[in-house]
């Protein structure tokens, strides 16, 4: 399993509108294959920021099969005009973990 994790910063004033299509876009990310899961959770020290993380099964599920998909281009569309700056994208894989997987 991989997991995508991004740090995103919302332009002020549009939090309500991006979580609103957040809702829209977590219809397409989830019927992705490779999709697994997903998470946005909003930083409640720093406002307008939120993390996402979400986990594939391989690396090329998101890298390749979403970001070269027509739904990452509808992805696009819904999100990415809130960010600034826009997220940098990270990807981990488990080490150690008290959860089974």
């Amino acid at each position: 399993m991989i997991l995508e994790v991004a740090i995103l910063q919302v332009k002020a004033g549009q939090t309500e509108d991006f979580e609103q299509s957040f809702r829209q876009a977590s219809q397409i990310i989830s019927g992705m294959k490779g999709y697994i899961s997903h998470e946005l959770q909003c930083y409640l020290e720093v406002d307008n920021q939120y993390i996402l993380l979400v986990r594939w099964q391989t690396l090329a599920d998101h890298t390749e099969g979403f970001r070269g998909s027509a739904e990452y281009q509808e992805w696009k569309q819904l999100l990415h005009h809130y960010y600034d700056p826009f997220p940098t994208v990270h990807h981990y894989k488990t080490v150690e973990s008290s959860q089974s997987l």
